[in-house]
Parts: structure tokens; C-alpha cells; sequence
């Protein structure tokens, strides 16, 4: 898996910036007309960092459309685990500790993932079955554990976003993997396979 990982992130890092901007906005349009978009009011967002590809266009839309946005902040005394702050357009975004931008932490209300509709997630990897690579770190797969037990929660929607180039035929599973409802590209949305 580190290989793979490796090589798709070079792969993606490899696109150019007008195909990384060419990208984001079919994405976007792919992505709007959905019925998990569409129904979705509070919707978790990322920061595009490493070539991944760029949410920002969908953002913008959902802004205009009134939907509420998140974007993920790490915290220190919840080490490996993601929460949410609401994100407003002149909100001011600092650096985290991998540089990727964050809203403030201080002085806001910190919201927990299963009062989300919808998040969309960025990935390293994913494959038919809507498995997913991620960076490494295990951020959302720890955040989003929860989820195994399914027949208490329903939320959020998972799609994971992602360059076309990043398909890869298959990605074996760990029991701590969470697995994407939905994954969204440039190209299509791929609604996933059993497996």
C-alpha cells in the first residue's frame, strides 16, 4: 500500500494547474446535480493540499445555494481525530501543523461529524468498491469510526473526491477502514460495487 500511495500521490502532484482548475469545476458540476448534494444543508468541506483535487468551485455553490459548510480542524487534546467548524466566505484559514489551512479554533462552536449531512472526503486512492487510500494518517477513519456500527447511525453521507486518475483496480481492507458511500471525480460518479 505504501507504493501504491506513493505513486498515485506523485501521479496527482504531476497535474498541471489549468487541469487541476479544469478538474475541480467538472467536479463540481457533476457533483451539484446529485440527490446527496442537493438534499444535503450541512456539508463538510476540505482544504485541497498534495494535488488533490480541489472542492473550492462546490464550496462557492453550496455557499450561494445557503447550504451550511465545515471545514475539519485538528485538536490537540483529541490527537488523530478530526472536528468540524462551521465556515463562513471571510472566515480567515491559518496553517495547521501540516500546513494545510484551518479555520480558527478559538472563540467557535466545534461540531462532531454525525451532525453532518454529507462530507466529502479527499483520498490518495480509491477503487470500485468505493475503498479508499487515504494519506496515512488515519484522520477520518478514526473520526468516522462510529460508523461500523451502522444500525445506530446514519450520518453523514461519505463521497470521496478525486482526480479520475486516481482508480486503481483494487485496495485491500483493514477492520478499521471506512468505506466511502460515494466516490466523485472529474469524469463520473462512481456508485460503488460491493465488495
Amino acid at each position: 500500500m505504501k507504493a501504491t500511495r506513493l505513486h498515485i500521490r506523485q501521479l496527482r502532484r504531476s497535474l498541471d494547474p489549468r487541469t487541476q482548475r479544469e478538474h475541480s469545476v467538472a467536479l463540481a458540476r457533476n457533483l451539484k446535480r446529485t440527490p446527496e448534494f442537493t438534499r444535503s444543508r450541512r456539508i463538510a468541506f476540505y482544504i485541497a493540499a498534495d494535488g488533490e483535487i480541489n472542492p473550492a468551485p462546490l464550496l462557492r455553490i453550496a455557499l450561494e445555494h445557503g447550504k451550511r459548510c465545515f471545514l475539519p480542524v485538528l485538536r490537540r487534546s483529541h490527537l488523530n481525530h478530526l472536528w468540524f467548524i462551521e465556515y463562513r466566505a471571510n472566515d480567515i484559514l491559518r496553517p495547521n501543523r501540516f500546513g494545510i489551512p484551518e479555520p480558527d479554533i478559538r472563540h467557535r462552536i466545534l461540531t462532531k461529524p454525525w451532525s453532518l449531512d454529507l462530507m466529502l472526503t479527499p483520498l490518495v486512492a480509491f477503487d470500485d468498491a468505493c475503498h479508499r487510500i487515504g494519506m496515512g494518517g488515519g484522520y477520518y477513519d478514526r473520526t468516522l469510526s462510529y460508523l461500523h456500527h451502522r444500525h445506530c447511525w446514519r450520518k453523514p453521507m461519505l463521497i470521496g473526491l478525486a482526480h479520475e486518475c486516481q482508480h486503481i483496480r483494487f485496495i485491500e481492507q483493514h477492520p478499521w477502514d471506512i468505506r466511502m458511500n460515494i466516490i466523485a471525480t472529474e469524469h463520473r460518479i462512481h456508485r460503488c460495487t460491493q465488495g
